[in-house]
Parts: structure tokens; sequence; C-alpha cells
């Protein structure tokens, strides 16, 4: 495939809520009640680590036949650590997370050195998980004021 261009727009809403829409999809992104906002949705570092799972199983499912590996279930536990005092101005600590870990549970008769070969491929094939492990050029065009 091609070099792809993904577009997305966030939009805001009353208070801290964000309706967020890309090919004709909304979700509503929110902060929880103790960061302000009304939790009407995940927040946005809630949707990097939803993102990253989610991207490791369409990964999973995309590539299993190949692998010759059959499951019954797949599913991602992603956690990270995150100093809330660096967005809030309060410390000078990194504002993103500082570690993100996971687990990868998957359903399946296969041996464990297939499935250890599986989740290697898994991890190096991801496009969510290299967007975060390697720098990536991030940029702002430019600054549209409406009147």
């Amino acid at each position: 495939m091609p070099k792809t261009k993904f577009q997305a727009t966030a939009h805001l809403q009353a208070g801290m809520q964000v309706k967020a829409r890309c090919r004709g999809f909304e979700i509503t992104i929110d902060e929880p009640k103790e960061l302000g906002g009304s939790d009407t949705g995940m927040n946005p570092v809630e949707l990097v680590l939803s993102a990253l799972g989610a991207c490791q199983a369409i990964v999973a499912r995309c590539f299993a036949r190949k692998f010759k590996i059959e499951f019954d279930d797949f599913w991602v536990d992603v956690e990270g650590d995150l100093d809330t005092d660096g967005f809030m101005k309060q410390s000078d600590v990194r504002r993103g997370y500082s570690d993100i870990r996971y687990n990868i549970h998957i359903k399946t008769d296969a041996p464990k050195e297939k499935v250890e070969e599986f989740v290697d491929f898994i991890e190096k094939t991801c496009p969510v998980g290299d967007t975060i492990a390697n720098p990536v050029n991030l940029k702002l065009n430019e600054i549209i004021i409406e009147k």
C-alpha cells in the first residue's frame, strides 16, 4: 500500500469535551471529573493506550494466517505512567507517558515458541507502537484565525 494520509478533526465542545471525527465516525473525548472534565469519554492519553492495544490486536488478526496461528481470543492490557504535574506546569517532568507496559493475552493451542515469534512480529509491525516508540516529525502547519 502506498503512503496514505489519514486525517481527523478534534472539535472542542463545552467544558473539556471534544468531538473527534474521522471518515464519518465520531467519538467523544473528555477528562475525568478530577481533571476538570465531565467524564463522558476516555481522555486523550487513555486513547493512546487504547490505540496501541487495538493496533496490536488488528495486526494479530491480519497476520495470524501467515504464521499459521489460530486463536480463540486475543486481547491486550495496556497501562502507562504519566505525571500530570508536567501538564499542569507544577513540576519540570515530562508531560507525556514516561513508561507504557502491556500484556498480550492469546488463547491458542500453538506452541509457545511459535506464539513468541508471532508476538515479536506484532510488536515490530504495529504502526501505533512504532509511532510511540520512535520520534515522529510533529509540526504545526498554520494557525487559522476564524472571525
